[in-house]
């Protein structure tokens, strides 16, 4: 008879090791080169200062951020100091320099002396990266922000790191189902500890319009009045869009905002009669179907919409990117959906921004500065079974079009449904998300390489990954954090990991302590099976 088993739920609190080697770390996204004592520590004590240089300013919010990490009440916080020469006593201390070459621009270098820590980057966003290490290298409880005078140590020891991609982020759709500003300056907020500097908003679809324009009052008022399910639906103000800009840019993070075009538009058609080629509004949308809607892309009014549109979210978005969509144009013609694209490109550069698109628009005559996102799942795994004749067809139509955008210096963003939507079940028991491009668990989001994924696209193409969040099926802020963690953790070390350095145990064995961290911060996390929990004999 078989020995019975049981099985216990494996959460590591704090970052440590036992037995002989080097200590023990859970580092994600995996830094370039980590070098950790076993004997030494920096311990935070109330002695502790943060300094910074007085001729670099620019460092002190990320000083300050550091600050309001360690201590949670005015006793407790470390004082944040500009100095010039030596530091008097213990501090952690925040310097602009350091080698660009081997840097680069969000890079940075971390060495732990036990009375010393000093982070050195050649920008504050390299900084602010160097901080997410320090605070993984504390104790999980520095995230128990109800915790009084917590013992803070970190090991001693010397780290150098930088990013393999300039894009690595997150799309979350707030169209399908409206989150107000507190959810997602939450989810931003989870982000940054993982190195994640995008944060795409998919800001109009079929089932919403959720950001104000002015002089088109009705996309909010009527086109902002529901959701998926017929919930109350939901917008920003001008004011409130501009709160979540600001909390990103504290985080490092951009925003990039998208208005879906030509399709996926019906809240805007129902809003605004004469953007339909019959002039007759359609009734508003609650369902999950796509591909049903399309801008009447002949009407002039419709170029003046969209040039009001992009103007005013533009005038908000310090970021250069404006996405535009272009996905699922099923009801618009091909040879009219390239002029549509190509006439909103210029619409979109000539208020400063850089345009990006769906897969599809690389069917369109792509300026070098515009980037296209590739969702499809088109090219399959080696040994993967043959797809049928329709979607060979158009893999083949998109597999020309893309080498075109790769000769004339295009960049692509890699989203692969069947491996980094998020938006998609873990297993057939997972009650939300769905399933349309199979089922992806964390090994299937992490054990990937992006270089290899899309045959067509050269490296030196690819801007980075992002993960998306398709809300069909998300109605509540826990619902997206279910889904996205600890899956969003896998894409984080995509993008920021070398590809040789990327180890599905190792990322495995790391990601058990964060468990700990997320408990302490409320996140409704998937307690993932061979991760969290483990079976051993009875």
């Amino acid at each position: 008879m078989a020995p019975m088993r049981r099985t216990v739920l494996f959460l590591t609190a704090l970052s440590g090791a036992c037995g002989e080697g080097p200590p023990r770390h859970d580092l994600i996204p995996l830094p370039l080169s980590v070098e950790l004592a076993r004997a030494d520590t920096f311990r935070v004590t109330d002695a502790t200062w943060i300094t910074y240089e007085p001729s670099a300013p620019e460092v002190e919010p990320v000083a300050r951020f550091l600050s309001d990490l360690i201590g949670n009440t005015v006793e407790t916080r470390p004082r944040v100091v500009a100095i010039a020469g030596p530091d008097p006593g213990p501090s952690i201390h925040l310097s602009l320099g350091g080698d660009a070459a081997a840097l680069g621009d969000e890079g940075y270098e971390l060495v732990i002396e036990p009375r010393r820590v000093e982070v050195t980057a050649t920008t504050a966003a390299g900084l602010f990266w160097g901080v997410q290490t320090i605070r993984q290298l504390l104790p999980a409880l520095v995230e128990y922000t109800a915790a009084y005078r917590r013992p803070l140590w970190i090991p001693t020891g010397r780290i150098v790191d930088r990013p393999r991609f300039a894009w690595r982020g997150a799309m979350l759709d707030v169209a399908r189902h409206f989150r107000p500003v507190a959810d997602v300056k939450r989810f931003i907020d989870l982000m940054a500890p993982y190195k994640l500097n995008r944060l795409h908003i998919h800001l109009s679809d079929d089932q919403g319009w959720r950001i104000e324009i002015p002089g088109w009052p009705q996309l909010t008022e009527i086109g902002g009045s529901t959701q998926v399910g017929g919930g109350p639906g939901g917008y920003y103000t001008t004011e409130e869009y501009a709160e979540i800009i600001e909390h990103a840019a504290s985080r490092f993070i951009t925003v990039v905002p998208e208005i879906d075009l030509p399709g996926h538009t019906n809240a805007a058609l129902a809003s605004y009669p004469e953007l339909n080629c019959d002039g007759v509004a359609p009734d508003l949308y609650t369902g999950t179907a796509v591909g049903f809607s399309s801008l009447c892309t002949d009407a002039e009014i419709t170029y003046q919409f969209l040039d009001d549109v992009v103007r005013e979210i533009s005038a908000l978005t310090p970021g250069p990117y404006f996405h535009v969509g272009g996905d699922e144009a099923r009801q618009t013609r091909a040879e009219d959906y390239v002029a549509f694209i190509e006439r909103v490109q210029q619409i979109v550069q000539a208020h400063g921004k850089r345009m990006i698109g769906w897969d599809e628009v690389v069917t369109a005559s792509l300026a070098r500065t515009s980037l296209a996102q590739l969702w499809r799942p088109l090219w399959p795994d080696p040994g993967a079974p043959q797809p049928d004749p329709a979607t060979a067809a158009a893999a083949a139509v998109l597999q020309e079009a893309a080498t075109r955008a790769v000769n004339i210096g295009a960049q692509f963003i890699l989203s692969p449904a069947d491996r980094i939507y998020l938006d998609m079940k873990y297993d057939r028991s997972t009650v939300i998300g769905l399933t349309w491009a199979g089922l992806s668990d964390l090994r299937r989001t992490y054990d990937w390489e992006p270089a290899e994924v899309f045959r067509e696209i050269p490296e030196s193409s690819i801007a980075g990954v992002e993960a998306t969040l398709w809300s069909e099926t998300m109605g509540s802020l826990a619902d997206i954090e279910y889904l996205a963690f600890p899956r969003l953790t896998a894409v984080a070390e995509l993008g920021w990991t070398a590809a040789e350095q990327r180890d599905w145990a190792s990322f495995r064995h790391r990601l058990r302590a964060h468990g700990a961290r997320w408990t302490a911060q409320g996140v409704n996390f998937r307690r993932v099976p061979d991760v969290y929990w483990i079976t051993e004999p009875r």
